[in-house]
């Protein structure tokens, strides 16, 4: 399949609702084709060079023109795929766009791999002050996954996985590397505010 290219320092999951300020002339030019003709655009994470991989991108809407000609568009990420080829820019436009192969996506985890991946997130959740209530049954790999502290690598890491299983136990395994982590640091922040009140010491018997 080809796709006209949107390279960004991000990386976007499937299902998830993207706001985007558009101002570059080429891309509003390839927002005004994808408006005209319809389609789809990839979204190619971009870390200090393209990484090979990326996000098909719906546009759901305009949501705000500018007098200057930019753009508040929402997106909606689709599919993961793998560059095949890249072209800058495309013949004729003013954007890159390329041949993309999309990642399978297996579905299917074990009830037992899923209850101890929800019970994780809520734990992680909690400590990163962002309280939410989860449906075991309709929480994905990619639900939360801008919102618990995983570093552009590491989400990319993530999609480049080709199933939910295996996108699950990263995230688990990621979880119980950083829930110690974050609770030692909530004990050393109470420790601090501590330190600046007067103590009531117990005499020593010596």
């Amino acid at each position: 399949m080809y796709l006209p290219f949107f390279p960004l320092k991000l990386v976007a999951f499937p299902g998830e609702e993207l706001n985007l300020h558009i101002f570059e002339a080429r891309y509003r030019q390839l927002i005004s084709d994808i408006e005209s003709k319809g389609g789809s655009f990839g979204i190619c994470t971009f870390l200090d060079q393209l990484t090979g991989f990326g996000t098909e991108m719906e546009l759901i809407g305009v949501h705000k023109r500018y007098f200057d000609g930019r753009l508040d568009i929402r997106t909606l990420g689709k599919r993961i795929f793998k560059l095949e080829s890249f072209e800058n820019p495309m013949p004729g436009k003013l954007y890159a766009g390329g041949r993309v192969s999309f990642l399978s996506n297996r579905e299917g985890v074990t009830p037992s791999l899923k209850h101890e991946y929800v019970f994780y997130l809520k734990e992680i959740l909690y400590l990163l002050n962002y309280p939410q209530e989860i449906s075991t049954e309709e929480v994905n790999s990619y639900s939360f996954s801008h919102k618990i502290g995983l570093s552009i690598e590491e989400e990319l890491e993530l999609i480049k996985l080709e199933s939910e299983a295996e996108r699950v136990a990263f995230l688990t395994q990621y979880f119980k590397r950083m829930i110690p982590a974050l609770k030692a640091a909530e004990e050393a922040k109470e420790k601090i505010k501590q330190n600046g009140h007067f103590k009531h010491l117990d005499p020593l018997n010596f």
